[in-house]
């Protein structure tokens, strides 16, 4: 473990000194709270102070749509997220496109995400299909992967599904302090029928709605950072059971009427210092 974290010092240093899109942040200019890592909050209301930015280009990664995401993090998921690039390319998958991680400073990004607020999640497209040439950060905007569910949301399209979906799937859970990866049922689903072996890796990868199109990766809660809130962890098993044919089930029910808008949860008293620092 040791030479893991010395391996990757290097590689977080680079996504502090490397110019691109990430340094200047995503909310009018402003960067990352000054001080010491700081990881508060839980899901859907947290902040982070300390932040640090994944570059643009990395090995076996580019980072897409920039003017739509945000790419800053803790500094653990900074290396994990280089070392997942690295790991693909070495398996042979065409560079990851990255998506959104977190603001500069945490709190609720702009186009909905509501969990990307503590620097410790990263969606990552689901997009295998080679070639994946290295473009400038401004041609990378039109980039859109495509969603790999049928459009009754049932089953995978076998027309995109490729094993490599199932490499870096594999991948990623096995990173260092994954909490889980959330794909869409179908997604989950195919897995629970192809996997053979070792499927222990398997109970990280948990179904939510939407997700057709990239994997939203989360870690544990740092070590150090009492304020942070962390989730209970997945249950026990590989997840390919009852709790996963409940998801098939609401597809057969009528639409629910529209109800009021939910408010979001209020950031936690902490955030306002971080997010309102100079």
């Amino acid at each position: 473990m040791c030479r893991l974290v010395f391996a990757l010092v290097p590689l977080v240093l680079l996504a502090l000194s490397v110019p691109g899109h990430a340094q200047t942040g995503a909310a009018g200019g402003i960067g990352p709270a000054p001080g010491p890592v700081r990881v508060i909050g839980g899901q859907g209301a947290g902040c982070i102070a300390g932040a640090v930015a994944l570059p643009d280009t990395a090995p076996g990664m580019q980072t897409i749509r920039a003017s739509r995401s945000s790419f800053w993090g803790h500094p653990d998921m900074i290396a994990t997220l280089l070392r997942l690039g690295r790991l693909a390319q070495a398996a042979g998958l065409p560079d990851i496109y990255m998506g959104d991680i977190s603001g500069p400073r945490g709190g609720p990004l702009r186009g909905g995400h509501v969990s990307h607020q503590m620097g410790i999640d990263a969606d990552i497209w689901l997009d295998v299909d080679p070639p994946h040439p290295l473009r400038l950060v401004a041609e990378r905007e039109a980039i859109d992967p495509p969603s790999l569910v049928r459009p009754d949301g049932r089953a995978v399209d076998p027309a995109r599904w490729r094993p490599g979906h199932v490499t870096l799937l594999r991948l990623a859970a096995g990173l260092p302090r994954v909490d889980r990866i959330l794909v869409n049922p179908a997604i989950k689903l195919q897995l629970c029928r192809e996997v053979t072996g070792d499927r222990s890796w398997l109970r990280l990868i948990r179904p939510w709605w939407g997700h057709a199109s990239h994997m939203h990766l989360r870690l544990r809660c740092p070590e150090g950072q009492p304020l942070c809130v962390q989730a209970p962890p997945p249950p026990p098993g590989d997840g390919c059971d009852a709790t996963l044919d409940w998801w098939f089930a609401q597809l057969d029910l009528p639409p629910k009427p529209p109800g009021p808008p939910r408010r979001p949860p209020p950031l936690p008293a902490a955030c306002q210092a971080i997010l309102g620092a100079p």
